[in-house]
């Protein structure tokens, strides 16, 4: 009788554990991405935002940096990440390319959180992202020196290998889906 009973509370443990784990690999909270992020910079070398909508859409952007020991991670703020700018579009991008300047107002989007000024001994996290998190634009990793190598017509994007790449704007748009 013992060893019944015990069999059975292993088993009723056992089973526990197996559903939970099924439960925990199956409820990761990750936003597919459906976009490309980069960055450019204009013909006076002011920093611009590119997304390259591929399917679904994209309602806005934001750009964060890391204080401490947050980060961002597959889109998701960590604590101590902090935004250094955020912009909403006035309608949903759909597929195609999306540019605008993010150092100053621009046409068919709204300022939600100002570009503060940007430190050299930082890097940057540019995404876009959808209101309902139902999809969200790969990020691009930056920094000072970074930018400093762009210009105008080419984007610094995060090319699906192990690090970010400088294209024509036109490769950009021609290819950068076919990344995700």
């Amino acid at each position: 009788m013992r060893s019944t009973l015990a069999r059975r509370v292993f088993r009723g443990v056992a089973g526990t554990a197996v559903a939970g784990l099924v439960l925990t690999g199956t409820s990761a909270c990750t936003v597919p991405h459906d976009a490309v992020a980069g960055i450019s910079v204009t013909d006076d070398g002011h920093l611009l935002g590119v997304i390259l909508v591929c399917g679904h859409h994209i309602d806005g952007a934001t750009l964060y940096h890391s204080e401490g020991r947050g980060e961002v991670v597959d889109e998701v703020i960590a604590p101590g990440s902090v935004p250094s700018g955020s912009w909403t579009a006035d309608r949903p991008l759909e597929s195609g390319l999306a540019t605008w300047p993010l150092e100053s107002p621009a046409a068919g989007w709204g300022t939600d959180t100002p570009l503060a000024p940007l430190s050299a001994e930082t890097t940057y996290t540019f995404f876009g992202w959808t209101h309902d998190s139902s999809s969200s634009a790969q990020a691009v990793e930056f920094t000072l020196a970074d930018r400093a190598r762009l210009t105008p017509g080419k984007v610094l994007h995060f090319n699906g290998g192990e690090s970010a790449a400088v294209v024509p704007m036109a490769e950009f748009q021609a290819g950068a889906c076919s990344t995700l």
